[in-house]
């Protein structure tokens, strides 16, 4: 009987598991932060990706779209980028003399918002109504974004010049904040051979559609947590506005993405159950770019994380 159920939570882990091959085998080197990807997916959640040039985010999104059979648009932000260039709007056909409405790159399953901090905030606030309540508004007409629908955006976390920071109410959207980091010298020989004679992102295949997906995300939100657990959640987001490096600390949007991500978390590692131990995991990339330290830019991104690990370190965790 326990190798029927061990048989059983292994097939259904499946696709999981070849969803994390697909990313694997492009986005070399970095499981940690495929990791946090797929748990944020699984959560119904956005990702913030920031990092430097060239270090795989645009294909890392792309990979993602092309596993999970998700149309996909990629907008590059630039200062000069209009709402309706996201949004879409009415245009007039004169030969029919009547307005219709003609809708804009935000209209997929996965919105790759490249360089999202170059836009105008007039511009940045465009996508908020979209991962805050999955639709958007426009000319006074309300139009559903075809579900599942999450944005991966990209930023430089090194370059300011002509850019505008995301307002906190814009971070506080983003589920996750994942950064791949340099490859390690061995990882980036195999990155050279592997695109030798071919590109990677060609030899890959859909792993699940987007209605197995809404069944993954279903069962994330039915994956029991125990008061305890929850608990522990709700103080570790509250110990980030006790720190004294801290001016602004987590929200209560945190406790909730971070109590959906500790159940995706359980799911992708083939548990019934959510754990403390899901509630760290998660913390490390839900939490850091919530907060604002005192005396200290945006760019603190180590610091960030380093008040985290504190934070971790200091809340008991539940028997």
């Amino acid at each position: 009987m326990l190798h029927l159920l061990v048989a059983v939570v292994f097939m259904s882990l499946e696709p999981l598991i070849r969803l994390r091959d697909n990313l694997t085998s492009v986005v070399k080197g970095k499981p940690e932060a495929i990791e946090a990807t797929i748990i944020a997916v699984l959560a119904g959640g956005s990702i913030l990706m920031e990092d430097a040039p060239g270090t795989g985010k645009t294909t890392l999104a792309r990979a993602l779209a092309q596993s999970l059979a998700l149309s996909f648009q990629r907008i590059q932000f630039t200062p000069d980028l209009l709402p309706g260039d996201v949004l879409g709007g009415s245009i007039f056909l004169p030969n029919e003399g009547r307005f219709s409405f003609r809708p804009g790159p935000i209209f997929c399953q996965v919105l790759l918002a490249d360089e999202i901090n170059r836009a105008s905030p007039r511009t940045q606030s465009a996508l908020l109504e979209a991962m805050g309540e999955q639709q958007v508004t426009i000319e006074g007409q309300r139009h559903r974004l075809e579900q599942p629908f999450f944005v991966l955006a990209t930023q430089n976390p090194v370059e300011f010049q002509g850019t505008y920071p995301l307002p906190e109410a814009q971070l506080d959207r983003f589920l996750a904040l994942i950064s791949l980091g340099y490859p390690d010298a061995e990882t980036e020989v195999e990155i050279l051979f592997s695109q030798q004679t071919a590109q990677p992102l060609d030899a890959i295949g859909p792993v699940m559609t987007a209605e197995e997906l809404l069944t993954w995300r279903r069962r994330v939100q039915e994956t029991p947590v125990s008061k305890e657990v929850a608990r522990y959640a709700v103080d570790l987001v509250r110990e980030t506005r006790t720190d004294a490096r801290v001016r602004l600390g987590a929200s209560p949007r945190a406790s909730l993405m971070l109590f959906r991500a500790a159940q995706a978390a359980a799911v992708f590692s083939g548990r019934t159950y959510a754990t403390p131990d899901d509630v760290q995991r998660t913390a490390r990339f839900v939490l850091p770019h919530r907060l604002q330290l005192a005396g200290q830019g945006r760019a603190a991104s180590a610091a960030r994380r380093l008040v985290i690990e504190d934070v971790i370190a200091r809340v008991p965790v539940p028997v």
